[in-house]
């Protein structure tokens, strides 16, 4: 035989047959489907969409003519990502933040199942991708949704001049965080309240933007001590929201050779899912969200 009728031969056993156009035009409506359902369920956040809809449509890829490969895909992921960004009104940081996850399935099961280096074993990685796609589809399929992080630092003020800061009230200031300006994150414009008795006030105003209408956050003080005060979080509307619920907050801080370590912790609840994903990205941007807030405290 020939290495031209050689080439031929694989060319044509590459060819999807009439039943795998079947199988990919069926998984296409259950893609479809369940994109629809999460949009009327409000399970846009679950990792449904972010791990199950990209290895459906990286199987549907597999499933169609030889001359589709990582390029198309590459193109059908892109249009995934804006048309879900313009559904769902997200603005750029969420396309940027979700992409590396949905790039990395779509190729991933494209390469396992149909690479050059591909092998039977590679079909296994489905079942194991459609396990983990059913995280937050429901409130009892969710991993470890409420975390915590702490910001500690130590400034050259004395413990009564924390304080004292501290019931001035924050004020916006300047973002260091390199990841918040890279990213354009919402931070607030306007801040109201001050004091640290049981019952006062804080609240953080976000004015409007390319990531959504803007909101405020309002905060109470629920305990406060010498050393510490925590808040609660009575509301929160902004876009930020979507992503993360704050619940609470604590400051404390104590004298410590001359100077005063500062510690902030803040418990919030993860919205998105995979947590294997999104709760190491929230727990970093969370991170600089609290370094920003000692900032706008002036503890510096």
């Amino acid at each position: 035989m020939s290495e031209h009728q050689v080439e031929a031969e694989q060319e044509q056993s590459r060819r999807p047959n009439r039943y795998q156009w079947a199988l990919a035009g069926l998984l296409a409506a259950v893609g479809v489907a369940a994109f629809g359902w999460m949009w009327q369920t409000g399970r846009a956040d679950s990792a449904m969409l972010f791990v199950g809809l990209p290895m459906l449509l990286a199987v549907v890829l597999i499933l169609a003519p030889a001359a589709t490969g990582h390029g198309r895909a590459f193109q059908l992921t892109t249009i995934l990502l804006l048309v879900t960004a313009a559904l769902f009104h997200e603005g750029a940081i969420c396309v940027i933040l979700a992409a590396p996850i949905v790039y990395a399935i779509v190729h991933g099961v494209v390469a396992a199942v149909r690479g050059p280096h591909a092998r039977r074993h590679g079909l296994l990685l489905i079942p194991v991708l459609l396990v983990a796609s059913l995280e937050g589809a429901s409130p009892d399929l969710r991993v470890d949704p409420h975390q915590a992080i702490t910001v500690t630092r130590t400034v050259a003020l004395s413990s009564e001049q924390v304080r004292a800061r501290m019931e001035q009230g924050p004020k916006p200031t300047d973002v260091r965080s390199p990841a918040l300006k890279l990213l354009h994150v919402p931070m607030p414009h306007h801040v109201t309240g001050e004091g640290l008795d049981a019952g006062d006030r804080w609240t953080f105003d976000y004015h409007g933007g390319s990531h959504g209408p803007g909101g405020a956050t309002r905060t109470r003080v629920t305990k406060t001590t010498a050393t510490s005060v925590e808040f609660g979080v009575e509301e929160n509307t902004t876009i930020t929201a979507r992503w993360v619920g704050l619940e609470r907050a604590v400051v404390s801080w104590q004298a410590v050779g001359g100077k005063t370590q500062v510690r902030l912790t803040i418990w919030y609840e993860r919205k998105l899912d995979p947590s294997w994903y999104f709760g190491p990205l929230q727990q970093a941007f969370m991170h600089e969200g609290a370094t920003y807030l000692l900032d706008s405290l002036a503890l510096r």
